[in-house]
């Protein structure tokens, strides 16, 4: 193994001409890319190198010589610090037009398509919005203090916040309260996370402790969370330990007003972040595939019901399918709680051969996709099979949507006629798509209806 490039001693200045998906600025120096934490394109920045590798090279910031127009100042005290966001020194309209590229030139490059149309972005509420997340615990003996908070940016030490306006403001503005509270614990040493996960009314604070507490511990978590309107869970091991504290069970839920729909999850559940993003995002997702009252739809990857129990408010008959067999569960409770019967749920692992699954030899009209970051491209080649003539894919990662995108148009007889982003994370890289496609064959009804 050869020995460690040695990073330059002085600062050095460059021209940043470009955002990476991450949220870097982009420059060259001497034909080699370089990666720039803290800068935005158009900028001529002084940075210092923190990394020399053969391919590219990262740097981080010193000083803005010619700030972008579109530069504004971070409302976060720990910017910079804390590895939760990497562009709120980026205006929040700029942070969508470079989300915007990032989908555009990756439908591209990688899988060589371009959208018919590129929906205008959806936009949710960029402070305050986040009502899910894992925030670290550390005790750290050399502070006097327990620190909580997500992780510094590019370590694993949990950064020491006092706040994040990024979490809802119950959960955010009480992150030094939090710190205070496991601090007073006998077990302060023994509590690596917090998992927060809030519905409509109700916030959920999920302890994950590795030795038991004391019967006072739990009493000034009961006496922490009655003050502060938390509901206490904790869990000492797997998941199947999680358990609330006496009286704390509580029921999560999340209305879909549009579809006058109440959907129950429980604290350790998948559900987005941004509750209100959501609700945008179903409403686009469902106008966008637009299904009738005659047509039978597929929805694959389908979780808890989040997109299941609109579709079979407009549609004759949903089938949803999910590899966790918790979700499903959860998926028909929530149809029986709407007082929903005409869609069924079925368990199954979509990225295995699916022969013999009850759903495969049936027909559906339209389809929509929601997988995780890897994609669906074991799915993808049973599409045309089961009749799927419309299809709404939502992904959370725009290279395995691209690289879906060409094998749907290329090689399964569908075209792309619409592509757009929703932020879902403001203030971070990750970006969050919608595509919608059509049969080469058979162009759908009307075209683009209801769009949200």
């Amino acid at each position: 193994m050869g020995r460690a490039a040695r990073l330059p001693a002085e600062p050095c200045t460059g021209r940043v001409e470009s955002l990476s998906h991450d949220g870097r600025g982009v420059a060259h120096l001497n034909g080699k890319a370089v990666f720039i934490h803290g800068a935005l394109p158009g900028e001529e920045v002084r940075f210092r190198y923190t990394r020399i590798q053969r391919r590219f090279d990262e740097g981080v910031v010193e000083e803005v010589l010619e700030p972008a127009a579109e530069r504004v100042e971070p409302r976060c005290p720990h910017f910079g610090v804390c590895g939760g966001c990497s562009l709120q020194h980026l205006d929040s309209a700029a942070q969508l037009r470079a989300k915007q590229q990032v989908l555009i030139d990756a439908l591209e490059r990688i899988g060589g398509v371009r959208p018919g149309e590129i929906l205008p972005p959806l936009l949710g509420p960029v402070w305050g919005y986040r009502r899910k997340a894992r925030i670290g615990v550390k005790y750290v003996a050399k502070k006097g203090k327990v620190l909580v908070g997500f992780r510094e940016r590019g370590s694993s030490f949990v950064a020491d916040l006092s706040c994040c306006p990024i979490l809802h403001p119950q959960v955010g503005e009480r992150i030094a309260d939090l710190g205070r509270l496991v601090d007073a614990l006998s077990i302060r040493d023994q509590v690596p996370q917090i998992e927060v996960s809030m519905g409509d009314a109700a916030c959920v604070l999920l302890f994950r402790v590795l030795a038991a507490p004391s019967a006072e511990d739990c009493q000034r978590l009961l006496n922490f969370g009655q003050a502060q309107g938390f509901h206490i869970y904790l869990q000492p091991a797997g998941p199947d330990s999680i358990t609330p504290l006496p009286g704390q069970e509580i029921e999560l839920s999340y209305r879909l007003p549009r579809f006058d729909l109440d959907l129950a999850f429980g604290p350790t559940d998948f559900t987005q972040v941004n509750t209100e993003l959501n609700r945008l995002m179903v409403d686009r997702a469902v106008g966008l595939l637009d299904p009738q009252s005659d047509e039978r739809v597929l929805d694959l990857f389908c979780g808890l019901g989040n997109f299941t129990l609109p579709l079979a408010k407009r549609s004759a008959w949903v089938t949803g399918v999910e590899g966790e067999g918790g979700l499903i569960d959860r998926a028909r409770r929530n149809a029986a709680r709407n007082g929903l019967n005409n869609l069924d749920f079925q368990v199954a692992d979509l990225y295995k051969p699916l022969e013999g699954e009850p759903w495969i030899g049936e027909r559906f009209d339209k389809a929509l996709l929601d997988p995780p970051r890897s994609g669906a491209w074991e799915i993808l080649p049973w599409l045309p099979g089961l009749g799927v003539r419309r299809l709404v894919y939502v992904s959370c990662y725009p290279s395995t949507l691209a690289r879906d995108s060409g094998r749907l148009v290329g090689e399964l007889g569908y075209r792309l006629v619409a592509a757009g982003v929703m932020d879902m994370f403001p203030h971070t890289g990750h970006v969050e798509t919608l595509a919608l496609f059509e049969s080469k064959e058979k162009k759908a009804r009307n075209g683009i209806r209801n769009r949200a």
